[in-house]
């Protein structure tokens, strides 16, 4: 039985973010058992960030877990590997920074702890989730939802601009 694909959501307004997105996407084959599917990148405006935040670069990558893998080890392996980008602790919500990943689910599982909630709790709500996500997966239908990713995203409000890179 193959093991579930999880989906990862990335961002990063610090730094060189057009450089260091494709290459956090390149050290997620780490965690994969079959080549990561890469969304393309996109420009997007700060949502719910502090005044004056830079823009963001966003995508999203798909990877074929492995054999053993749990929604909270990989979530383990993802925070490693923000560190070893050079985020550091957060002291403001949804402050800038160098490297963002964001489990967007993890197969069918569902989490609801202080540690990880899946699937991520406004990924259906968010272009800058969507609309990578769509380019690779757009029939995905998220746990907990009714409509697919391409249907989520046609649901959203135009106001919400982002550009493809």
């Amino acid at each position: 039985m193959p093991t579930p694909f999880a989906y990862v959501s990335l961002g990063s307004n610090l730094g060189d973010s057009r450089r260091l997105l494709p290459e956090a996407m390149g050290r997620l084959q780490q965690f994969s058992d079959e080549p990561v599917i890469r969304s393309a990148l996109w420009q997007t405006k700060p949502v719910d960030c502090p005044p004056g935040s830079p823009v963001f670069i966003n995508a999203v990558a798909g990877l074929r877990t492995r054999a053993g893998e749990t929604p909270e080890s990989l979530l383990s392996k993802l925070r490693g590997l923000e560190v070893e980008f050079g985020r550091q602790p957060k002291q403001v919500l949804n402050e800038p920074r160098i490297l963002d990943l964001d489990l967007i689910c993890f197969g069918v599982e569902t989490r609801r702890s202080e540690a990880l909630i899946l699937p991520h709790p406004r990924a259906h709500l968010r272009k800058f989730v969507l609309q990578p996500l769509g380019e690779i997966a757009p029939e995905l239908v998220l746990p907990g939802q009714t409509r697919c990713i391409r249907q989520l995203l046609g649901d959203l409000p135009a106001d919400q601009v982002i550009i493809k890179l």
